[in-house]
């Protein structure tokens, strides 16, 4: 394992210690990519290599895993990834003007991240919450309807 710095280190060794108290390697690769992914906030390829020995896989099933999921990835996130839903009802109801009003207040464009590192953006198909349309995910939280048009407010309390 060719890892540069003690996070690395510490982060391999945590995503090791994942994987030995899997009580089945064999159909466990979906968990082990997302423990990967919330350990090191995603997945270049030195980390798929190192989940394809560690699961005794070839590389291109784990690159195939990663590429073909939209919540795997393989660029580095901002501290707060924010993704707005592009599905029908979202978009209809003006997630593309959110998605605008983000990428104009950040200065960056949907698939970037700031040049601070603090703020990502994303456009996705659908998270499935029709109902609160537009949606806007911060990190793990979920912001709908009135609210996800309140980017400042939204910007604010994800500092």
């Amino acid at each position: 394992m060719s890892c540069k710095n003690v996070f690395k280190e510490e982060g391999y060794q945590e995503l090791i210690e994942f994987i030995q108290g899997l009580p089945e390697k064999k159909g466990a690769l979906i968990s082990v990519l997302h423990k990967a992914q919330e350990i090191f906030g995603y997945l270049p390829t030195e980390i798929q290599e190192f989940v394809a020995k560690e699961l005794e896989l070839p590389l291109a099933k784990i690159y195939g895993v990663v590429t073909f999921y939209s919540f795997f990835t393989m660029t580095p996130k901002g501290k707060y990834p924010i993704s707005v839903c592009m599905g029908t009802a979202c978009f209809v109801r003006g997630s593309d003007k959110v998605l605008k009003d983000f990428e104009n207040k950040l200065g960056i464009k949907a698939g970037e991240t700031s040049a601070d590192g603090i703020y990502s953006i994303d456009a996705l198909r659908c998270v499935g919450a029709c109902g609160l349309a537009p949606v806007v995910l911060i990190g793990d939280e979920v912001y709908g309807k009135d609210v996800a048009r309140d980017i400042e407010g939204m910007l604010e309390k994800h500092k």
